[in-house]
């Protein structure tokens, strides 16, 4: 554990000038969450809680070309810093695989269960309450409005995230419950779901 205590401050200080959605209180949430579904899975806790320190330590503005690739740098970013700290290239490979799947872009499910703990740890911060938060902070940071005026809630459309925030909703954070890997993600992703449905039927009251 003191591993982890002194990868944690360096990842802090590294994520130190990310936006609100991406900064170092988005790992220690994702973290949080990668330790609860580690008590019902029979897994190497100290490579989840490593590979969710480390799964975005590279972030770009969702609006500039190289965000895809984010994921990819991270790992590559986290290979490095592993070799600092006496991980063992078992363990960097683990770790370096679970970061690059981890995304929601990439479309993949992650090999290991540690990769599939931590994807399902980090999608989890992108529903419920504060995924809602999460949502409009990027797209206040990216200025787009925040819904379509004639079709608010897409039902004779297709979503279009990069100019109308409510939109996100439906391209991404609807789908996530369906793509959980663990049970107990499955279980939490479904009341965080809930949240986020309550919220876009109150919106439809109000505009």
């Amino acid at each position: 554990m003191k591993t982890l205590r002194r990868l944690r401050n360096e990842v802090e200080k590294m994520m130190a000038k990310n936006d609100p959605a991406h900064d170092f209180e988005h790992v220690k949430r994702v973290y949080r969450n990668a330790e609860h579904i580690c008590k019902t899975e029979k897994v190497d806790k100290k490579l989840v809680l490593t590979t969710s320190l480390l799964h975005d330590i590279i972030s770009f503005p969702k609006s500039d070309k190289r965000s895809k690739t984010a994921s990819t740098k991270s790992a590559i970013e986290a290979t490095k810093i592993l070799q600092k700290y006496h991980y063992t290239n078992t363990e960097i490979k683990i770790i370096s695989d679970a970061i690059k799947c981890h995304s929601f872009s990439k479309n993949k499910v992650p090999k290991t269960l540690e990769g599939k703990i931590v994807q399902d740890a980090d999608r989890l911060d992108a529903i419920g309450a504060i995924g809602i938060a999460r949502t409009f902070a990027v797209g206040g940071a990216e200025n787009r409005s925040f819904y379509n005026k004639s079709d608010p809630f897409c039902l004779a459309r297709k979503p279009n995230d990069k100019k109308w925030t409510v939109d996100h909703f439906y391209k991404k954070l609807l789908l996530l419950e369906s793509k959980m890997n663990t049970k107990s993600a499955k279980i939490e992703a479904k009341r965080r779901t809930k949240i986020i449905k309550k919220f876009l039927n109150d919106l439809k009251k109000e505009i």
